[in-house]
């Protein structure tokens, strides 16, 4: 069984992707902030794209993982190789995507120059952790059980981020140096190799964050399990738009005493989160798998077919276009600047950007449905 909702869900959260990446490039007062993703505590619509992805990988695993989920083939060691050979191919990625950052220059390309300061986490390091811990979970535990740990992680994590500060800063339990996860980061992980916008003080996408992350995994997981029990019909949808109404008001009600903070992936923005997912499996589910409206989002669904490479590649031209300049001098814009000056500079500074994102959208939606005609699927 293949949910053509779940493709196209996954396509929508490719291009809001793309379109939240590049429309946050130019400096803070030259974009629209709704794009960007909240300073701190907080939400915009750019927040919610990162959970979309590890929602819609729990709903995937429902369905892949069944015939060992169900008993008909039995659990092997190459089970787990596999589970760990993919984990490990999204951690080299994102590794690889982070020295490009800082090193990758046309002119003098560097792929493993200062490693010292290399970057060690970030969102395909934090997919590749949270997709095997949240594996080898849903192998070993009946769905009670995955309840069970999804909730004595949401709530030992906030429990811990509440009462437990960081023990070399005194800022605030939730602040950005003083909340033990980045403590835990900056023990473990060490300040050189830590997000350098923030001072190298914290990650955004850091080591001790990425244990509630898992939890967006299993609840797409738990969804996607209900989901094959379920008649492919409107009362599903109405049940998966009430859940995650549902969802969405625990978050708010917890964002009183523990903030709604993507930085920190704090168990209110994880309820919030999956929520917003829920709803918009929901209204993905009812076009598509009930009223059968497939032709009208087949571009969702061919964009969705090839994410991971379509991630990595929009990533990469992002971070070309930021590094290299035009010209030698100090000076010198970057290829992103020139471009969109030259290109989409008559709409204005506000404007030009989010034109240059949306261009950029329907260039990966072109190179989506080239592979698509060629029936190139690239899957790790």
């Amino acid at each position: 069984m293949r949910l053509t909702s779940l493709d196209v869900f996954r396509g929508l959260t490719m291009m809001m992707m793309i379109l939240v990446n590049m429309a946050s490039l130019p400096d803070e007062g030259a974009k629209y902030l709704w794009l960007d993703h909240a300073a701190w505590h907080g939400y915009t619509i750019a927040d919610v794209v990162f959970p979309f992805f590890l929602y819609i990988i729990g709903v995937s695993m429902a369905f892949s993982f069944a015939k060992y989920t169900s008993g008909d083939v039995p659990i092997t060691k190459q089970v787990y190789w596999q589970i760990i050979r993919r984990s490990a191919i999204l951690v080299g990625l994102g590794l690889l995507l982070n020295n490009l950052v800082w090193n990758y220059h046309l002119t003098d390309p560097k792929f493993f120059a200062n490693l010292e300061n290399l970057r060690i986490m970030g969102v395909l390091q934090r997919i590749g952790i949270a997709f095997f811990l949240a594996a080898i979970a849903v192998l070993v535990l009946k769905q009670r059980g995955l309840w069970i740990l999804a909730i004595a992680i949401l709530v030992g994590y906030w429990l811990v981020l509440a009462f437990i500060p960081a023990l070399d800063n005194g800022d605030g339990v939730f602040s950005k140096a003083g909340n033990f996860g980045a403590y835990i980061d900056r023990l473990i992980i060490t300040p050189a190799h830590l997000h350098k916008g923030s001072q190298n003080l914290s990650d955004p996408e850091g080591l001790f964050s990425t244990l509630p992350a898992i939890v967006n995994i299993l609840f797409g997981y738990l969804t996607g399990m209900w989901l094959k029990r379920q008649p492919v019909a409107t009362r599903t949808s109405i049940n998966l738009l009430m859940f995650g109404l549902a969802a969405v008001v625990i978050g708010l009600v917890w964002n009183g005493f523990f903030p709604i903070n993507k930085k920190l992936w704090t168990s209110s923005f994880v309820m919030f989160t999956t929520g917003w997912s829920l709803m918009t499996l929901a209204g993905c589910y009812e076009l598509v798998d009930v009223r059968k409206y497939r032709r009208w989002f087949k571009p969702f669904e061919i964009m969705g077919l090839n994410a991971i490479f379509i991630y990595v590649a929009s990533i990469v031209l992002i971070k070309l276009l930021m590094v290299n300049k035009i010209g030698s001098e100090k000076q010198a814009r970057s290829i992103y600047d020139f471009v969109n000056t030259q290109l989409f500079g008559w709409a204005g500074t506000l404007n030009s950007g989010l034109i240059f994102a949306i261009a950029t959208v329907l260039l990966w939606f072109g190179v989506s449905y080239l592979m698509y005609r060629q029936r190139w699927f690239l899957k790790i």
